[in-house]
């Protein structure tokens, strides 16, 4: 935890955080949908400890200026770790994951960043490797193929 750290019952919100906060220097950010507060109290709060937590919502924002702003933030503050919670299923949800994504690739960020999806109450981790397939729908495509192919291939030698 970084030194004079105090966890917050009420998070800030991202875009009107200042990219120099001594609070997000060296710290474990976490930057989240900000409907997960109300949707899952319990699981925002586990993630939020130990964090210093941001919310963003994609409906009322663009992915762009939420990009530039966390390109920013891993430039200026140099975060020790970034955790991103969302909601499974939202288009505007996965575009933080794209956003980040983009910004760790533009700025060369080295450090830890995870990818956390909640699905019925349910924390899933999501690889950098899913976030970048999903943004490339003919390889969403090619996979769900593929598995299609091999799972008709396991009913024909079960036959």
């Amino acid at each position: 935890m970084v030194p004079g750290w105090r966890w917050r019952s009420v998070a800030r919100e991202l875009m009107a955080t200042s990219v120099t906060s001594p609070s997000l220097r060296g710290a474990d950010v976490l930057i989240y949908s900000k409907c997960m507060v109300d949707e899952y109290p319990d699981l925002w709060r586990e993630y939020a400890r130990g964090r210093e937590p941001l919310s963003v919502c994609l409906q009322e924002m663009h992915m762009d200026r939420v990009g530039f702003k966390v390109a920013t933030i891993m430039l200026k503050a140099r975060p020790r770790s970034i955790t991103v919670l969302t909601m499974n299923g939202s288009p505007h949800c996965l575009q933080l994951h794209f956003a980040v994504e983009q910004a760790r690739q533009l700025t060369g960020f080295e450090g830890e960043v995870r990818h956390v999806v909640v699905e019925k109450g349910e924390a899933f981790e999501v690889s950098p490797e899913a976030i970048k397939a999903a943004r490339h729908l003919a390889t969403v495509e090619s996979l769900i193929r593929e598995l299609s192919n091999a799972s008709q291939q396991r009913d024909i030698t079960k036959s």
